[in-house]
């Protein structure tokens, strides 16, 4: 029997995501010049106004306060008829050094057997239905506010874009998971005022989403997914008819408050923990992206159509607690589930140093993962620039997204005899 699946995305400016990414700037710029540093930042941003607080452990200095105004105006909030923009905005800071009793469960002589920063667990999820083994209805979501923060960029159509903005996609399966069309779409963007009336207004914006947004997406996408727009699908554009107070003057927002966003847009499962102001040796974030890895180098291998990893840890201590793997009954391979997790074990070191030497995580590579998700994103190599009147500058080549590399495809099928 077919089903509807929906999942919703966040553009950069909305709140929570704002909130997000001035956490992970600041965790940037901790890294940049002392890749040992312990961070743990929370932001809050309302009208006017941000505040930061939370755990730090470093022997350099950040002047937070900037970051935050950097990102703001970077976002888009530059204009102080938004009530939030980055020059003019309250910044304050609540942040301590990290707890000693913490520190002590992570911190070892031998660096390798560095415990864990928590317990917890943590998920990591792939399937074969995208490119880049993600949900469709969650890659879908992000594709149309990326072109939308591109339109609003740009600054040659929709002129009157404003930087919060929120995209929902409901996709249509068969009876055998596999998609069969778009059944309805949700976007929801700010603007600026009209000199029309709401109606007019509303009309006007729907045009736009219908006639550029929509189809500038469609073009990004492979040709096998622009045959799921089918033209019955539902169409709802600012469904409150009016979208003008928006960003933080609208809704408060908080880190990690989007983390089902961040991650598989409701498919496979979540352990809870937020990423967004952490360092990696808070597990909630490094494990997190460790079982994206596994998950997505054994659907890329062929061991299964897809693919769940858990991975739990208890605070101070090196090896996870568990390791566990559910296919869905779509392993490729003549192995039951905890088979599998038993040649994972053996294949990946888990310890959480082994995680941040093997994906590169004591780099400043986290601003980039805080807006459209931190999987199902393409690797890259960049060079970053942080600036500082005390210091000086850092420049420093990182590569973002490793835990996006198909760089276990082989072992893993040399182990599994494929």
């Amino acid at each position: 029997m077919g089903y509807l699946f929906t999942s919703e995305s966040v553009s950069e400016g909305h709140p929570d995501k704002v909130a997000d990414q001035i956490s992970d700037a600041v965790l940037d710029a901790f890294l940049a010049r002392d890749p040992s540093s312990k961070v743990a930042c929370e932001t809050m941003v309302t009208t006017g106004q941000v505040i930061m607080a939370g755990e730090i452990k470093s022997d350099t200095y950040v002047d937070v306060r900037e970051v935050a105004r950097q990102v703001i105006n970077k976002i888009g909030y530059t204009k102080a008829e938004y009530q939030f923009d980055g020059d003019s905005c309250g910044v304050l800071t609540a942040l301590h050094e990290q707890s000693p009793d913490i520190n002590r469960g992570v911190e070892r002589k031998d660096p390798e057997n560095q415990g864990a920063g928590d317990q917890g667990m943590m998920f990591g999820y792939a399937c074969s239905e995208t490119d880049n083994f993600m949900p469709l209805p969650l890659e879908l979501a992000h594709a149309l506010l990326k072109e939308l923060a591109k339109i609003r960029k740009a600054g040659k159509e929709m002129t009157y874009l404003r930087p919060d903005a929120k995209s929902q996609v409901t996709i249509e399966y068969g009876d055998n998971n596999q998609a069969v069309k778009i059944h309805t779409i949700v976007l929801s963007t700010q603007h600026d005022e009209f000199d029309a009336n709401d109606e007019q207004m509303l009309a006007k914006i729907r045009e736009d989403v219908q006639n550029i947004l929509i189809p500038a997406t469609k073009a990004v996408l492979p040709l096998r997914i622009q045959k799921l727009f089918d033209p019955g699908y539902i169409l709802h554009v600012n469904p409150t008819g009016k979208f003008v107070i928006g960003g933080p003057h609208g809704d408060s927002g908080l880190t990690g408050r989007k983390i089902i966003v961040d991650t598989y847009g409701g498919r496979g499962a979540h352990g809870g923990g937020a990423f967004s102001g952490k360092d990696p040796s808070k597990v909630d974030r490094s494990a997190a992206y460790a079982a994206r890895h596994i998950a997505k180098n054994l659907v890329a291998a062929g061991i299964a159509g897809e693919v769940l990893v858990q991975l739990a840890y208890a605070i101070g201590v090196a090896q996870p607690v568990n390791i566990y793997v559910n296919t869905y009954g779509t392993a490729k391979v003549d192995l039951r589930d905890n088979e599998i997790s038993d040649k994972i074990a053996a294949l990946f070191d888990l310890r959480p140093y082994a995680i941040e030497q093997r994906l590169q995580l004591r780099n400043p590579i986290y601003e980039e993962t805080a807006s459209y998700g931190h999987m199902g994103r393409t690797p890259r190599t960049v060079t970053k620039k942080f600036e500082s009147v005390y210091f000086g500058d850092v420049v420093k080549e990182v590569e973002l997204f490793t835990w996006e590399k198909l760089d276990f495809v082989e072992k893993i099928q040399a182990a599994f005899g494929i």
